[in-house]
């Protein structure tokens, strides 16, 4: 028997699947939301302003931490708890290509993603340990290498 999804978005449709299933999904971002707002593909991402075509997330809190804290823009960097509401996938701009196996737990989908929480107090990474992250960023940006896929 396959189960079934029942909300006003989507009525009687499978109930969505994909990796790490039950699990605690964040998004990391500066965007300034509610609880029930839906966060969507095909808009300016946290990283560049052109739209992506898929929706990022992760199960692991401390890649939600870098993605709000490398997300452009001058608002207050928030993690917030979502929820898929379709099919998703491992990511491919990390999985097997930097990270063999996942380990940061990160996945995408086409689908929206549903804000039912936000994590209040989390730990940054440290000054120094930001700067080189987004130094190496930059780095990357200039080669013209693609950071998203």
């Amino acid at each position: 028997m396959t189960e079934t999804s029942d909300t006003p978005d989507t009525p009687n449709t499978p109930a969505p699947t994909g990796p790490d299933m039950g699990a605690t999904f964040y998004h990391g971002t500066r965007a300034d939301l509610a609880v029930g707002d839906l966060l969507l593909a095909g808009r300016a991402s946290n990283y560049r302003a052109d739209p992506l075509s898929w929706i990022y997330f992760s199960a692991a809190l401390e890649s939600a931490i870098w993605g709000c804290e490398l997300a452009a823009g001058a608002g207050r960097e928030r993690i917030y708890i979502v929820r898929p509401t379709g099919d998703w996938f491992d990511d491919p701009n990390l999985t097997d290509k930097k990270f063999p196996g996942n380990p940061t737990r990160s996945y995408r989908s086409r689908a929206p993603l549903r804000v039912v929480g936000e994590v209040e107090s989390w730990q940054p990474h440290a000054p120094e340990v930001l700067q080189a992250m987004k130094d190496n960023l930059a780095r990357l940006q200039a080669e013209g290498a693609p950071i998203i896929d």
